[in-house]
């Protein structure tokens, strides 16, 4: 009972974080799909085989077909935010996107992203604390990309191994034949999106 009681600790404040980190890369003003869209495309920031490889359209391709079942996911989340205004029958959303709206939601980033922000803004030699940081990057007005590049920095080695891996664990030739196959899905894809 105690292991499900963590569990479902975790899994709740990691939907928080994940809605926390869409918002700072998100304008003030937004659609649930948008939302949706940068939250499931999380995971995938970073991955250089986002850059070649896979069909551009996969986090819509997934995000699409389930718009229901990621408003029951984040429903209560968003709905329990004092910073969101959010307006269900239109499926819009309003995020208070002043500095210190956006401080508070950097500093209940994981640790871990806000440790990689400050890595990237911190000039050598400086060594300001994470919190100094964090209050710099809430009045950049290019917050969201600052966030979007530190996340950008904890997937790319991640997804770098994983496909290093495969190599190893597939073989060269089952490597070669995926890859093909990917690269003429995205192809595909990119044909279907510019017709």
């Amino acid at each position: 009972m105690n292991e499900n009681v963590a569990l479902r600790s975790a899994l709740d404040k990691n939907l928080k974080s994940a809605v926390t980190t869409a918002f700072l890369m998100l304008p003030e003003s937004f659609s649930e799909e948008d939302l949706f869209i940068e939250i499931a495309g999380l995971s995938y920031s970073g991955d250089f085989r986002m850059v070649v490889g896979e069909d551009k359209t996969k986090v819509l391709n997934i995000v699409k077909p389930n718009i229901a079942h990621f408003r029951e996911l984040y429903g209560n989340i968003l709905q329990e935010n004092p910073q969101v205004v959010y307006k269900i029958q239109h499926g819009r959303l309003e995020i208070d996107k002043s500095p210190e709206g956006q401080f508070t939601q950097l500093m209940t980033l994981p640790k871990t992203l806000q440790q990689q922000i400050n890595h990237i803004m911190d000039p050598p030699g400086k060594n300001r604390d994470v919190e100094e940081t964090l209050l710099q990057v809430a009045h950049d007005p290019d917050c969201g990309e600052v966030v979007r590049l530190g996340l950008s920095a904890i997937v790319r080695p991640s997804s770098m191994k994983q496909s290093t891996k495969g190599i190893f664990t597939a073989g060269v030739k089952k490597t070669v034949v995926y890859s093909s196959l990917k690269l003429h899905k995205m192809w595909k894809g990119w044909l279907r999106k510019t017709s």
